[in-house]
């Protein structure tokens, strides 16, 4: 069955004020986390169901960043731009034209340039009104902006594949979010002539997992560039423990996950089948989950009060067995990363249970990666009171302080 969060009879009984915290934790989208603010209303117009990518020809290493159309942005105490880059799928290698935004801090540039972070957001739906460039507080990532734009930072902020530019967004799909930041930062230094090539990456839940995968995808895709550390907070590194073959045991979260986890699947696997695995409303009202403001996202609540354990069964084991080996390919890690990482872990965490992404981080040790892991006990999925520590740590990769290796037995604060 899918999930492993242990079930009760009477969890559809439980407050519905802990449904509605989940949903709202899990960022305007079905279920993800630490949106942290209201979201603003998307331009209008933006809402799409394409099923069509905006695709180009392949880009040369020297075309990858190569902003295509900038325009100005203004939003929530913010000011920059609004971009076209192009990027690359990390599914087939096509070229692609991604949406995002760049923001500079004020004054002049210190020696060397602005140093540069990409940043990778948490999930905030499937639909072209998702894209944070299209929102005045980017869809809740705006004050994580302005705290990296005081430390000096340029910031550069991908809608990732898919969001904004015409579908389908491969949700979930590593290496082309790690393509999306990695080709942010040269649209950034394309822009920005005082950029530094130096950067890092920060992301939360699925952010948290880009930011990883950015971290892995460094040596092989950041050539030109400086990549001094990556911080990746409630990530979903490896899903396929979610997939079980015992009795129903995912969570109200999870469930409302599920049906967003497929349509990110379905971009890579074309031939899957959601029926084998959803029914019911979660089959309903996709585009509900699927959304993330006005009318639609409004009736999540509800949604999420009418599933049942039934309605997340998988149809039968070879689905189960399927889904798994699908998971399995996506997950994190694939290959050592470049430079030290930060990966911050909730205990309270009911989305992406906690020893699922401990086990992600043993076996990138394993690889011989160097990894402060942060247990934070109290914490649920994406807890925004995380990340004051996080961006702490990532000023710290541009001035040079010593790391915590948890991999190496030292202890993380």
């Amino acid at each position: 069955m899918i999930g492993s969060a242990q079930a009760t009879p009477d969890r559809h009984n439980r407050s519905v004020t802990r449904i509605r915290t989940a949903l709202v934790a899990l960022a305007c989208a079905a279920v993800v986390a630490g949106c942290g603010a209201t979201a603003g209303a998307p331009d209008a117009g933006t809402t799409s169901t394409a099923t069509t990518t905006t695709a180009v020809a392949q880009p040369a290493p020297a075309e990858r960043g190569i902003v295509s159309s900038a325009e100005p942005f203004t939003g929530t105490g913010l000011a920059g731009h609004r971009i076209l880059y192009r990027s690359t799928s990390g599914i087939d290698g096509h070229g692609t034209e991604v949406s995002g935004t760049v923001f500079v801090p004020p004054g002049q540039a210190p020696p060397g340039g602005w140093p540069i972070v990409t940043v990778g957001h948490p999930t905030t739906g499937l639909l072209d009104e998702c894209a944070p460039s299209r929102a005045p507080d980017l869809l809740g990532s705006a004050g994580l902006v302005r705290d990296l734009l005081a430390r000096g930072m340029v910031v550069a902020v991908t809608d990732y594949e898919g969001l904004g530019t015409g579908g389908p967004h491969p949700y979930l799909e590593p290496i082309t979010a790690a393509h999306n930041l990695i080709d942010a930062v040269r649209a950034a230094r394309f822009l920005v002539p005082d950029a530094s090539p130096r950067w890092a990456a920060i992301g939360v839940s699925q952010g948290g997992q880009a930011s990883w995968a950015a971290a892995e995808q460094a040596p092989v895709y950041g050539d030109g560039l400086e990549f001094v550390g990556a911080a990746s907070l409630s990530p979903p590194a490896d899903l396929s423990p979610i997939v079980s073959d015992g009795p129903p045991t995912l969570d109200v979260p999870q469930q409302m996950f599920l049906p967003m986890l497929l349509d990110g699947l379905t971009v890579k696997h074309p031939d899957l089948d959601a029926g084998a695995y959803i029914r019911g409303p979660l089959t309903e009202n996709r585009d509900v989950i699927r959304s993330c403001t006005g009318a639609l996202a409004s009736r999540k609540l509800s949604v999420a009060l009418s599933i049942t354990p039934a309605d997340t069964i998988p149809r039968s084991m070879d689905d189960v067995v399927r889904m798994r080996e699908w998971l399995a390919q996506d997950a994190l890690p694939q290959r050592r990363t470049a430079a030290p990482m930060l990966v911050v872990v909730g205990g309270r965490d009911n989305l992406i249970l906690p020893d699922w992404t401990i086990a992600a981080v043993g076996r990138a040790c394993g690889l011989g990666d160097a990894i402060e892991l942060r247990y934070r006990a109290d914490d649920v999925h994406a807890d925004s009171r995380a990340l004051p520590g996080a961006i702490d740590w990532v000023t710290e990769r541009f001035t040079g302080a010593p790391i915590v290796n948890t991999c190496a037995g030292q202890a993380a604060p």
